[in-house]
């Protein structure tokens, strides 16, 4: 017998809330509710101060869930969505940490990120993973554009990251590289529809809660414009530096200024920009055709002072690959268009840039 979602939603109508009082559901913590083949995933959107109590809570949920004839699996993902005042302390303590903190284990941090979307920023992040990989970094790569998330598609990822202990989760990895994405704890189809403060708790987990593991660097695959997802990066994670993606347009070069003005409000370094889809090469005849201009991201990065760091073809090999799960870097390495990519990872790797 399969279980439905009426049939998880009245078994968490029985479970009472300690905080409110309420059952779960009635409460209004339980968020992102998917029932799919017998597996149970939802969010416990939670008040952080009362973290002990609903900790215990979401263990008797699981344990409920687990129960129910036709459940084969559980996750429950708790999320705080406020952050409450601390009581007066008048008590000598240690200072706290203040400011963006390194993430132990992980030597750098680049964000990847781009004024819109459709310039092919995912894209670049896996490629440029890969890269970094066959040049023998240790690298991870955190799938952190939370509404669109392509790396699992990308890098063949699929399955679910287990939890041995119910806090720390073990990543994926694929061509060498170590793989964290929200599209791993949900459908490919399933739109995620969260608040602000579910981002920023969910992109924390994933950068503090995720056993990384020792990385030279660490790549995050940003959504595109400039939002909450970007700012809790640069203010919880010492970032070293973004690289803007862009298509040479001036429409796409519009938004890249804005994403690139927002890092500098955030006091991230701008560590170059990519120009991507600079040149389309046809697969029949090799002509070279700039479809959507030439030098755009060239000028721009003159224009901020900031290095072109590189120059990627539109090439049916790089959406192919990209569709397939192995990237271009990895199942055509000697290709032009894998090159480019390779000889971007080298020089970041020369200027102990990654």
């Amino acid at each position: 017998m399969s279980v439905t979602r009426d049939d998880v939603l009245a078994c968490l109508r029985q479970i009472d809330d300690p905080v409110s009082g309420q059952d779960m559901v009635t409460a209004g913590i339980v968020q992102a509710l998917t029932v799919d083949d017998g597996a149970v995933r939802f969010v416990l959107d939670i008040n952080p101060a009362h973290a002990t109590v609903m900790e215990a809570l979401r263990a008797t949920a699981e344990e409920r869930l687990r129960a129910l004839p036709g459940v084969s699996a559980v996750s429950i993902v708790m999320t705080a969505h406020s952050t409450p005042k601390p009581p007066p302390d008048l008590k000598p303590r240690a200072a706290q940490p203040t400011g963006p903190q390194k993430v132990p284990g992980i030597d750098r941090i680049i964000a990847i990120a781009s004024g819109k979307g459709g310039v092919g920023k995912s894209t670049v992040s896996a490629n440029l993973a890969c890269a970094l990989a066959a040049e023998g970094r240790r690298v991870g790569l955190l799938d952190a554009d939370v509404y669109g998330p392509s790396q699992p598609r990308m890098l063949g990822v699929s399955g679910r990251p287990a939890s041995p202990d119910g806090k720390t989760i073990l990543p994926m990895r694929n061509h060498g590289v170590t793989m964290m994405s929200l599209g791993l704890m949900t459908q490919e189809d399933e739109a995620v529809v969260w608040r602000g403060p579910m981002l920023m708790g969910a992109l924390q987990q994933m950068l503090n809660q995720v056993q990384w593991g020792a990385l030279d660097v660490l790549l995050v695959d940003l959504p595109p414009g400039t939002g909450d997802v970007q700012m809790t990066l640069a203010q919880k994670a010492q970032v070293d530096g973004a690289i803007i993606v862009s298509t040479p347009q001036d429409i796409a070069l519009l938004d890249a200024r804005k994403g690139i003005d927002m890092f500098n409000k955030l006091n991230t370094p701008i560590m170059g920009m990519i120009e991507n889809m600079s040149v389309h090469i046809c697969s029949k005849c090799g002509n070279e055709e700039h479809i959507f201009g030439h030098g755009g991201v060239r000028a721009e990065a003159e224009k901020l002072g900031v290095p072109l760091l590189a120059e990627i073809p539109l090439h049916l090999s790089i959406r192919t690959a990209a569709d397939g799960g192995a990237p271009v870097v990895v199942s055509q390495s000697a290709s032009p268009q894998a090159q480019a990519f390779r000889t971007l990872a080298r020089q970041l790797i020369a200027e102990g840039q990654a």
